[in-house]
């Protein structure tokens, strides 16, 4: 399996940015992808996450109602749309995938097996 994501750059606070997970050698059709951001020195924290089979969602507190996660099933890609940026969500972006296994989404690190490479996101003030 492997994960690219991109999308990432440099947005003045309150702009927009729309990132970009393509998936490739899935076995399964029914997975979650799910993004995460890390600021250095600090742990690896749950963004947003959706279910290929039904696109249910799910988003942290501090991104919701700023932030859209949205799937295109065809290309195996999830897209996170991030409005009303904030210097606090400055950090470099992963994002992951895990199987269907029944226990709905979620949002930690521990549950995904496959994770690429991140995209740098910077807020400027």
């Amino acid at each position: 399996v492997q994960l690219q994501a991109s999308g990432g750059g440099l947005v003045q606070a309150g702009g927009s940015l729309r990132l970009s997970c393509a998936a490739s050698g899935l076995l399964f059709d029914d997975y979650h992808i799910g993004w995460f951001r890390q600021v250095s020195g600090k742990e690896r924290e749950g963004v947003s996450c959706i279910s290929s089979s039904d696109e249910s969602t799910r988003y942290a507190d501090s991104v919701k109602g700023r932030f859209t996660i949205s799937i295109d099933i065809v290309k195996d890609t999830v897209y996170l749309q991030m409005n009303s940026l904030t210097p606090e969500d400055t950090a470099v972006y992963y994002c992951a995938v895990r199987y269907e296994d029944g226990l709905g989404l979620v949002l930690s690190t521990w549950s995904y097996d496959y994770w690429g490479k991140g995209t740098l996101v910077t807020v400027s003030s």
